[in-house]
């Protein structure tokens, strides 16, 4: 058997990719903070008052990991929640003042990093490559959802 060339297999780049990210973002932006964590921050600084499912659902976070991300947001006084007066058996979720002077912070060091990321590319390739990637990631997402019609992929030989 012959070995397989990587370098054509997707999920090996996204995998490669992905570890890049990880030692700029440690390097660059927080050893503290997450990406995911950051990502749960912006969301909650766009639209504060949001529930932790719909927070998981803006930025593509599964129920158990926004619930551990959530949390340690919250351990760290980054985030406050309070019960929704209109449904007490969810919780709203704001950024505190603490929240809100983090993610400023960490705005403008994540914007340098992505400057950093990206610099192999042109600023053409830059918009094509995020498209292709956002593509990509929009439509695996859709297969973690099988009774969509896309998500019907998965049971395919």
């Amino acid at each position: 058997m012959t070995a397989v060339d990587l370098a054509s297999h997707p999920g090996h780049l996204a995998r490669r990719l992905q570890q890049a990210h990880h030692l700029l973002w440690n390097a660059m932006v927080s050893e503290e903070i997450t990406s995911p964590q950051f990502a749960v921050l912006n969301a909650l600084v766009a639209e504060p008052g949001l529930d932790q499912r719909t927070v998981g659902e803006r930025v593509g976070l599964d129920r158990s990991t926004i619930a551990e991300v959530i949390s340690r947001l919250g351990r760290r006084g980054l985030l406050d929640k309070v019960r929704d007066p209109q449904d007490g058996r969810r919780s709203l979720l704001r950024p505190t003042e603490d929240g809100v002077r983090t993610h400023r912070k960490l705005t403008v060091r994540t914007a340098r990093m992505n400057q950093v990321f990206l610099a192999p590319l042109s600023a053409e390739e830059q918009t094509v490559f995020l498209d292709l990637i956002r593509r990509v990631a929009d439509a695996a997402e859709e297969l973690r959802h099988p009774a969509s019609p896309t998500g019907s992929a998965l049971a395919q030989p």
